[in-house]
């Protein structure tokens, strides 16, 4: 049955006719700048300016922790370094760069099997790597650049710290989670996935020992919502906003080109964060990956090496965010400086924080990121 139009002309019925202005690229998309970008993300959940929010993922991850600690949000921060150290020395160590001292966590097994480990209460077995005669952690291997003195230094200090983790996935209101890679290494005997390979930070890559895994969209989807699950039976009212890291592979251990290789990873961790999305009303999705990687005239968003992504665009990024989640409340985001839309409040006892963790976003902005090493291998013949 058709419809007439104003002058009697039959008008044949579309499911695409009368839909909002957001769902239609000519309307959303087309000849707006990357800052004008409409209805690009809207909020499912509340993230209140008193929640406790965590942070936990791969690289880009940072950029998201580093600008929710300046806009005033309660950013846990559950392994907190010594008071008496500068701070730049402390975000070598992985102090400050997110909710607990676990470095990047590129895969979600990798996240899964660290809240198995923290709940558990045991430190996982054979996770010491050695480097000449020093000793890493190999879940973690870059939060102590120099190494340790012997394994079982690296396994009381790992003790520590899934005891840290634990209150991160315990006391926390929200987790946000940015999903890296789908490439990664697996022992063959425990299953553990590593978040570098063996032989590149510390150890020694034993092809009977350890073996390539490139995850699929249902194994991710599988893992995290296991990991949801052992969380809230502990945690039942935590939230999760899932994003996906727009930083292509610094390298692929499979056959094809790198750029080929980073396609299938991103469209892998995309599909399976919105699957999970849709499925559970707990866990939101941020397009930052859209945002970064859109064609919007004049985005520019990485730098001369094509994957680094530049200060500029990650305050775009951040702002979409915040125009939705806003911790200092609507009366200051009105008053707000357009260009400076994530500025810090005036003190971080004013925002409820740890003051020691305002220095952290104020160091530089750097970010640690243990799968650029990989570059260094490209120079060998």
């Amino acid at each position: 049955m058709s419809t007439e139009s104003q002058s009697g002309t039959p008008v044949a019925r579309s499911p695409y006719r009368g839909r909002p202005g957001r769902t239609f690229w000519k309307k959303s998309i087309s000849g707006r700048d990357v800052t004008d970008l409409q209805g690009i993300y809207t909020k499912k959940f509340e993230i209140d300016p008193s929640s406790s929010v965590a942070t936990a993922g791969s690289c880009f991850a940072q950029h998201i922790s580093r600008y929710l600690r300046g806009a005033g949000y309660n950013v846990v921060d559950a392994e907190p370094g010594p008071g008496n150290v500068d701070v730049e020395l402390l975000r070598e160590h992985g102090y400050g760069v997110y909710s607990a001292r676990y470095g990047n966590i590129y895969f979600v097994r990798q996240l899964l099997q660290l809240a198995q480990e923290a709940f558990s209460g045991s430190v996982r077995e054979d996770i010491a790597w050695q480097r000449g005669d020093r000793w890493f952690d190999a879940l973690r291997p870059a939060v102590e650049p120099e190494g340790l003195a012997s394994a079982a230094h690296v396994e009381r200090q790992r003790a520590e710290h899934i005891v840290a983790v634990r209150s991160v996935l315990t006391d926390s209101d929200v987790l946000v989670f940015t999903l890296g890679l789908t490439e990664g290494w697996e022992d063959v005997r425990s299953g553990t996935i590593y978040p570098t390979a063996p032989g590149t930070i510390a150890g020694d890559y034993d092809p009977d020992r350890y073996r390539f895994h490139n995850f699929t969209v249902s194994e991710i989807v599988q893992d995290f919502t296991e990991f949801r699950t052992l969380v809230r039976t502990v945690n039942p009212g935590i939230k999760f906003l899932l994003t996906v890291s727009p930083v292509p592979l610094a390298a692929t251990a499979t056959d094809d080109n790198v750029l080929v290789a980073t396609t299938y990873s991103k469209a892998v961790l995309r599909a399976a964060a919105g699957m999970l999305a849709s499925e559970f009303d707990d866990i939101d999705y941020f397009p930052s990956y859209e945002i970064v990687t859109s064609h919007a005239p004049g985005n520019e968003p990485f730098d001369e090496t094509g994957r680094n992504v530049r200060p500029e665009t990650v305050e775009k990024v951040m702002a979409y965010f915040l125009s939705e989640h806003v911790a200092r409340g609507a009366e200051a985001d009105a008053d707000a400086d357009a260009e400076h839309p994530v500025a810090p409040p005036a003190s971080p006892e004013a925002a409820g924080r740890n003051p020691k963790s305002a220095d952290y976003e104020a160091v530089d902005e750097r970010v640690f990121c243990e799968e650029a090493i990989l570059e260094a291998f490209a120079d060998e013949d």
